[in-house]
């Protein structure tokens, strides 16, 4: 019977992480989260980033990369935010992509983010605190 209860209990995990990914038409060709047009794959790295003076230069460096369309230093760059706590503005699923934001001397991603919106990008939310609190801002980036 216990061998019962914990195949129920592994295939509804299977499940519920089934229905936490993006449907088909919100995920590009390349899963990336950005778009892969020509002129994005070819926007120079230094290309110049209007931005807030207020956001750090790392998340300057991530607005350049999601321009590019990468390629991102982690995984989950570009992954559906899900925006379960509703800091952000309601949005259909898939709506908005997370990035991480370089935080010097980390060992691990750190707690600062660029949370993207449309695609191609349209708004741009920054968290320095994983996600607690955002700032929106307009970037827009010139080669």
């Amino acid at each position: 019977m216990r061998r019962y209860w914990l195949i129920a209990v592994v295939a509804l995990i299977a499940l519920w992480a089934w229905s936490q990914r993006a449907p088909e038409s919100a995920l590009p060709a390349s899963g990336t989260g950005a778009d892969d047009s020509a002129q994005q794959r070819t926007l120079p790295a230094d290309a110049e980033v209007q931005a807030p003076a207020w956001l750090p230069e790392e998340a300057r460096d991530t607005l350049r990369l999601i321009e590019r369309g990468g390629p991102f230093p982690h995984r989950q760059d570009g992954s559906t935010f899900q925006n379960r706590e509703g800091r952000l503005p309601a949005q259909p699923r898939g709506y908005y992509r997370e990035y991480t934001v370089r935080t010097p001397g980390s060992r691990d991603r750190g707690a600062r983010r660029i949370v993207a919106g449309g695609d191609p990008p349209r708004e741009f939310f920054y968290s320095d605190d994983h996600y607690r609190s955002f700032r929106r801002f307009d970037a827009e980036t010139t080669p």
